[in-house]
């Protein structure tokens, strides 16, 4: 499992293709992809579907031998997008001696200073000339192999360096791509690049999505190899967890539904993010195509549970401060239900003694976290959700050290055990 997990992290350098990726899993296990601008047809008991939004998010259902306005369904969400750099438009910058660096924008929130230094690459979309103006292609880009970095300055030149140096995101963070050897590679290294990964000509580029990637694959570490140490941890983890109890179950009295938005880091408030109505519109066509009405979606609604799951704050050995006095997880202590007296998660009382029996069902452990009192938590996608889809549903997610950095540190053993316990929440 944590075999597959390492090769999805390495195949999914962004949103684009954790969506292509997990698309290809569920195809070759016989779900069928449909498509929202024609009608649904028919639907019955054990159908495998999916859709796609924007090409950056994916939800995958399951229908149950029961109808959805009778049992409601089992929801796991997730989002495959991480903090990162876009390259802007008219990226290339060149500067004295022909070096090129690409003028970018910061997506999400990163811990910046982790990108210094590395070997980066490029991925994202392509979008060439279609059939017509409105239908444009689009091309899916890897480039598998370090093709920029972020240099530091010497310490030579910033003697406070290491006293901690305030970052300029125009300034600080700008990669640089190569050299100018020759006078037609100005204001091309870039296209050239693209051009040759996809062997397309220039000319039929219309725009790009592309962004910033570590191009050092994923690993365990640890005297037990007992780490995992990888770029996206948050939240493709989590996206491997509920693709693979999905995949794990086969008919079930109530309809299975896998979630993965777009957009989470930023706020979720796009058409392929959380705060978005797709979702929602596609489950009331499930329940439509099941010859019900609307009516029996709300009860659907009503009979429905959703595990939102998104990484949590382990603790840190060095920074022990910071956290909660009795209520931090540990790395390797199972899944983590978390709670804000803010509503910032959609845990409550009842939720969160729904996924602790599922877990002890699975023999699972179970944590739980909530944030030091004067310290500032973020959000995640369960009350975006539930803004939506007035869902019953728990945030939970598996603990991480050094969320947003460039490189993250999970546990091989909380990834077992919240596949265990995602496995048993589908049943």
């Amino acid at each position: 499992m944590i075999q597959r997990l390492l090769s999805l992290l390495d195949a999914s350098p962004v949103n684009f293709l954790a969506v292509k990726n997990i698309a290809n899993e569920l195809e070759a296990n016989g779900f069928r992809r449909i498509d929202p601008t024609k009608p649904l047809g028919k639907v019955k008991a054990g159908d495998q579907l999916y859709v796609t939004k924007n090409d950056s998010s994916i939800y995958a259902f399951r229908i149950g031998k029961e109808k959805l306005s009778e049992a409601g369904f089992r929801m796991i969400c997730a989002h495959c997008d991480s903090p990162t750099f876009r390259i802007k438009p008219n990226a290339e910058m060149t500067c004295e001696g022909g070096i090129v660096k690409l003028n970018t924008e910061v997506y999400g929130g990163p811990i910046m200073s982790t990108w210094f230094d590395r070997p980066l690459t490029i991925a994202g979309r392509v979008i060439v000339r279609g059939e017509d103006a409105l239908n444009p292609k689009t091309l899916l880009l890897h480039i598998k192999r370090p093709l920029l970095q972020i240099s530091n300055l010497a310490i030579h030149f910033n003697r406070q360096v290491n006293d901690g140096v305030a970052l300029s995101k125009q300034k600080d963070m700008l990669p640089i791509l190569g050299i100018i050897t020759d006078r037609l590679e100005v204001g091309n290294l870039l296209v050239n690049a693209i051009c040759d990964e996809q062997n397309i000509k220039k000319e039929e580029i219309l725009d790009f999505d592309l962004y910033l990637a570590d191009a050092t694959p994923a690993c365990t570490f640890g005297i037990h190899d007992e780490f995992i140490s990888s770029g996206r941890l948050d939240d493709l983890s989590m996206c491997f967890a509920g693709l693979e109890a999905l995949l794990a179950n086969k008919k079930a009295k109530a309809t299975q539904v896998l979630a993965i938005f777009d957009n989470e880091e930023t706020g979720s408030q796009t058409k392929q993010g959380a705060g978005s109505p797709f979702l929602a519109t596609m489950l009331q066509r499930l329940v439509l195509a099941q010859g019900d009405t609307i009516e029996g979606f709300y009860q659907a609604v009503e009979r429905a549970f959703m595990v939102s799951a998104d990484n949590a704050h382990a603790w840190h050995p060095n920074y022990g401060e910071k956290y909660d006095p009795t209520n931090h997880p540990y790395l390797g202590g199972g899944p983590v239900i978390k709670f804000n007296a803010a509503q910032k998660y959609a845990s409550d009382a009842v939720s969160a003694a729904v996924f602790a029996e599922i877990c002890n069902e699975a023999g699972v452990p179970c944590q739980r976290f909530v944030n030091h009192s004067d310290v500032a938590g973020g959000s995640t996608l369960g009350n975006i959700l539930a803004s939506s889809i007035p869902l019953r549903g728990v945030d939970m997610g598996n603990g991480i050290l050094a969320m947003h950095s460039c490189r993250e540190t999970g546990s091989v053993m909380d990834q077992i055990y919240t596949t265990k316990a995602f496995t048993q929440f589908y049943k």
